[in-house]
């Protein structure tokens, strides 16, 4: 693949083979959404096959973009190996927080994005913004975890700044996060106290960029929940107002095809710009979770039967876990 450019808009990916199929669709999106701009799409992953690198490179017969994969080499830990090893969490916990130091020798700001994500809008007001003199803009989270009670996250981690942000949207000074040392403290922040940080990386992130970090507009990362929307049995997709990119957070996805959620309508549109194109989506639940919304869902809609046949199978499988274990 090519080499990056100083003019493209730098936007960085962590995904396992699980993840490429939509991120394909969060590409194509970008893309669809911003003609004529320029992007450099930086991929991180473990290991990256022939058919992935393939599909990749079909980005690339547009000439604004250009795709750069980055396979992790483990040995990149080295400096944490031990206290890694002796917690319960993988390495994938920690991919996130090699980006800016893989990629200071090519740009000087990222924008790092999860990959169950869609654009519907323009970047060109965040690519405008001045963060010279900034770390990292953030996005504040919602629900639950942003308020001040006692399960909050302020309060949990004991935040000085009444502010906690959603991770899957970070737009990063290289220089500065570098300077900072963020990320190598945010590893040790996480491996100090791995039980008490239930968001792992992002908990983490969030105390070491304690009053650090600049909170930017939500629209820039609207998170929705296809869960909460099925356990009332709606199926068509709120309002998302000027949205720009939309987080489908949590365990239900818009290629989860079986939900019946319009979001999927979506996703589809994007998927067929991307190169994974020919993939299906989730024709049916693929776990005990997914079978159990499914099954919630279905009876919301007065679907009884087929609802119960669900969460029989939600039953039998979540058993069938625990015995195996």
């Amino acid at each position: 693949m090519t080499t990056t450019s100083d003019s493209s808009f730098h936007i960085a990916f962590c995904v396992d083979n699980h993840y490429f199929r939509s991120m394909g669709a969060t590409i194509a999106s970008v893309i669809a959404n911003n003609p004529g701009r320029r992007f450099t799409f930086h991929v991180f992953a473990f290991s990256i096959t022939p058919e992935q690198t393939r599909r990749m490179q079909e980005f690339e017969k547009n000439p604004d973009i250009r795709m750069v994969p980055h396979v992790v080499d483990p040995a990149i830990f080295r400096e944490f190996s031990d206290m890694i090893q002796s917690s319960y969490l993988s390495l994938s916990t920690f991919t996130r927080l090699i980006i800016p130091s893989a990629l200071k020798d090519q740009t000087d700001r990222v924008l790092y994005l999860d990959a169950d994500m869609l654009c519907v809008g323009s970047v060109d007001e965040l690519a405008a913004m001045d963060i010279s003199d900034t770390i990292a803009l953030v996005i504040p989270d919602v629900g639950w975890t942003t308020n001040n009670q006692p399960d909050g996250r302020y309060s949990v981690l004991n935040l000085k700044h009444k502010q906690y942000f959603n991770a899957g949207v970070i737009y990063i000074n290289i220089p500065l996060w570098e300077q900072n040392r963020i990320s190598e403290t945010a590893i040790q922040t996480l491996l100090a106290d791995s039980k008490k940080l239930a968001f792992n990386d992002q908990d983490a992130l969030n105390i070491v960029l304690d009053g650090r970090a600049r909170y930017i507009a939500v629209k820039w990362n609207y998170i929705y929940s296809m869960i909460a929307d099925l356990k009332q049995g709606k199926l068509q997709m709120a309002s998302i107002g000027d949205a720009v990119f939309i987080h489908f957070a949590g365990a239900i996805k818009p290629w989860n095809d079986w939900s019946g959620h319009n979001a999927r309508d979506m996703f589809k549109h994007y998927h067929a710009l991307s190169p994974w194109r020919d993939m299906a989506l989730d024709q049916a639940p693929l776990n005990y979770k997914e079978m159990r919304i499914c099954s919630r869902s279905l009876m919301k809609q007065g679907r009884y039967l087929e609802g119960l046949r669900w969460y029989c199978r939600y039953l039998w499988t979540s058993l069938a876990g625990k015995f195996r274990k």
